[in-house]
């Protein structure tokens, strides 16, 4: 079931983070859908958080999907190589995003790895956020995209992570974010995701 648009509208965006993990990213770019299982993710609190690119209220041509109501894409590109897909939540004017970092397929696998290039394992495929959006195809043409339409959407499954499978702590190169770089808002599969569904 496609999730709807009062799911990302909630002010928690630290509360939703931890919640996607166990949903599943689609796509379906040039006719091909592909399918993955989020299982790591990041939370950016917004004007608020140094580690977000809207800190301060920094309003740009790139940031400004953040700024829009919940339920859309925010990507951009890093060092001018990796698209990173992010999910923008909360109420207009309310900058929340949470980087989508890493994943397990679950449908067109074929597709992902030939994205990817040569042909990397199941358990790497998705392994870092930009790895996980190119395998997808997604790229920054998606910024700015509802999240309800048929082009990328998230489903829920149905799949309850417990609590204890999850790992949580600070986030991932943002050092220079200071204190706040250590702020609890990554959140990570303890296992890999086939024994998380299994469960």
């Amino acid at each position: 079931m496609k999730l709807e648009r009062s799911f990302y509208l909630r002010d928690d965006v630290v509360q939703i983070s931890r919640e996607l993990i166990g949903k599943v990213v689609c796509s379906k770019i040039n006719g091909a859908v592909t399918k993955a299982l989020i299982t790591e993710t990041e939370a950016y609190a917004g004007v608020g958080d140094k580690a977000s690119h809207a800190y301060g209220g920094r309003r740009t041509k790139r940031t400004e999907p953040m700024f829009a109501e919940g339920g859309i894409a925010y990507v951009y590109l890093c060092y001018g190589i990796h698209h990173l897909f992010n999910v923008v939540t909360g109420k207009a004017g309310t900058p929340h995003a949470i980087l989508i970092r890493a994943g397990q397929p679950l449908e067109g696998l074929r597709v992902m790895q030939r994205r990817r290039g040569q042909r990397p394992a199941e358990k790497t495929l998705l392994a870092g956020p930009g790895s996980f959006a190119r395998a997808l195809g997604i790229t920054t043409r998606a910024t700015g995209a509802s999240l309800l339409n048929d082009r990328i959407w998230i489903e829920d499954h149905g799949i309850a992570v417990h609590q204890d499978l999850i790992m949580q702590g600070p986030r991932v190169g943002v050092d220079y974010a200071e204190e706040d770089a250590q702020r609890p808002y990554r959140f990570a599969v303890r296992f890999p995701a086939a024994q998380v569904i299994a469960g």
